[in-house]
């Protein structure tokens, strides 16, 4: 039970980097191995077709990619920009869906199991953008459980060492890390 575990954020102090990190434990005690990485270890530059046909897939696409297809599970946790998805976040998903020779199609997605979180110092935490992750996952043939947590005035929310003040908000991410775990143990893995 392989799961890759990041926020779609860049920022170093993200509340989502924080909020990853309850949810990856959750998994962890439940099981799974979780590889947990930051997206800004891995600039890409805007997805554009032409780049792609003329330069193929950047090096840091090519290794993201092959951290998806090593892993059957997904813990995100997506910030909310403007009642949506990051741009990081969908350029990540939009480079690492492209197709290579002999693979099929969405090969990175296709029959993952992912569990998503979020936070915002917003009332709704993130919820609206995890509505539209929710649909791009489902889109690219991503099993995503129904256990979700928005974590709403983030700013307020964290303890200086990243843990969450609220222990019954605590268990309700690492609760969505669990699901995951759970589900691709029913799956075989």
């Amino acid at each position: 039970m392989k799961i890759l575990a990041f926020a779609g954020a860049t920022r170093t102090e993200s509340w989502n980097k924080k909020l990853i990190k309850v949810a990856a434990a959750g998994a962890k005690a439940a099981g799974a191995e979780v590889t947990l990485i930051d997206l800004r270890d891995y600039p890409l530059p805007l997805y554009d077709g032409d780049l792609e046909a003329n330069e193929g897939l950047p090096e840091n696409a090519k290794k993201l990619k092959a951290l998806f297809l090593e892993h059957r599970g997904l813990l995100i946790s997506s910030p909310e920009y403007n009642s949506s998805i990051t741009g990081v976040l969908k350029n990540t998903i939009d480079w690492v869906s492209r197709t290579a020779p002999g693979e099929g199609p969405l090969a990175a997605y296709a029959n993952k199991v992912a569990g998503l979180v979020s936070a915002s110092p917003g009332a709704l935490g993130g919820l609206r953008g995890l509505v539209h992750l929710r649909s791009i996952l489902g889109n690219i043939k991503v099993l995503v459980v129904p256990e979700q947590v928005s974590v709403s005035k983030a700013n307020e929310a964290f303890n200086p060492d990243g843990s969450l003040k609220d222990e019954r908000q605590r268990a309700q991410v690492e609760g969505v890390g669990k699901a995951v775990a759970a589900l691709l143990a029913k799956l075989g893995g």
